[in-house]
């Protein structure tokens, strides 16, 4: 049985985050590990609200906390009645120190980490990539679905290779956490330059591993620019495929999937995103 956490603040939490980590925990019968980030520093409210003529308003404050709490126990509540919807196994962690750190060492402990892509555990929005998602992803100890803001089942996966030990990496993960999820349907996407082989990189080697794995998968090779071509490939699809990539670490990136590749796709595609990169 495989162990999925979702990472959520409970002062507002995701919704589709909860709607993905349901759904693949119940097509894998796997444990879902609801991560509620209560880090005592973050309150819903800001600190010029406490202050009047006469300084800060405690009773105020023992209000705006009061609401906190309530909130907070609520948003527990709708998780675990979605996963006894779903007849799930399910446990709820609250973590209450530094969120990022606290999420960084649960996910030493897990199979998967699902976070949704806008989480900022701040008041504010944020350009996306946000900077706890971008850090969250260069420090953590297992595969990341971030997933969009809208939820939408998958359908079809699409898998970024470049012939890169990363995104060789990157398939491997997803075919051990991922691939008995019973997909429609499963392509291989690599971009080489014009006048070069319409082979995939590596053909041989990697067809008979995907042989291994996923058997049905197609392949697909584009020319040009990877960044644009990729983009103009992913168009075509609705929202309901799902993208597997490689490498997200500075100075262990292969070619193409740098960091800037999974930025650019958070901006622009609305489609969950599997990233794993090893150390």
């Amino acid at each position: 049985m495989k162990k999925i956490i979702v990472a959520l603040d409970g002062l507002k939490p995701a919704k589709s985050a909860v709607q993905y980590a349901v759904a693949i925990a119940a097509r894998q019968h796997a444990h879902l590990v609801g991560v509620f980030l209560d880090d005592l520093t973050y309150h819903s409210y800001k600190i010029y609200e406490l202050t009047g003529p006469e300084g800060v308003a405690e009773e105020k404050r023992s209000i705006l906390e009061e609401g906190d709490i309530e909130k907070r126990a609520s948003a527990v509540e709708q998780f675990k009645a979605a996963c006894d919807n779903a007849s799930i196994n399910y446990s709820v962690h609250h973590d209450r120190n530094i969120a990022l750190q606290e999420l960084l060492h649960e996910s030493i402990y897990a199979d998967l980490l699902i976070i949704q892509v806008h989480e900022t555990l701040t008041h504010y929005e944020e350009e996306l990539p946000t900077r706890f998602v971008r850090e969250l992803l260069e420090g953590v100890q297992c595969p990341v679905l971030v997933v969009p803001e809208q939820y939408k089942p998958v359908q079809k996966v699409s898998i970024l290779y470049d012939g890169e030990p990363s995104s060789v990496f990157a398939t491997r993960m997803y075919c051990y956490v991922l691939g008995d999820l019973l997909i429609e349907e499963t392509e291989v996407v690599t971009v080489s330059k014009p006048g070069h082989s319409s082979h995939v990189p590596d053909n041989r080697l990697m067809k008979e591993f995907m042989k291994r794995h996923l058997p049905d998968a197609r392949y697909t090779v584009l020319k040009g620019d990877p960044e644009t071509e990729i983009l103009r490939h992913l168009r075509t699809y609705g929202g309901n495929n799902l993208l597997v990539l490689g490498a997200y670490r500075r100075g262990m990136v292969s070619r193409w999937f740098r960091p800037s590749m999974a930025d650019l796709l958070m901006k622009e595609v609305k489609m969950p995103l599997f990233i794993a990169h090893n150390k």
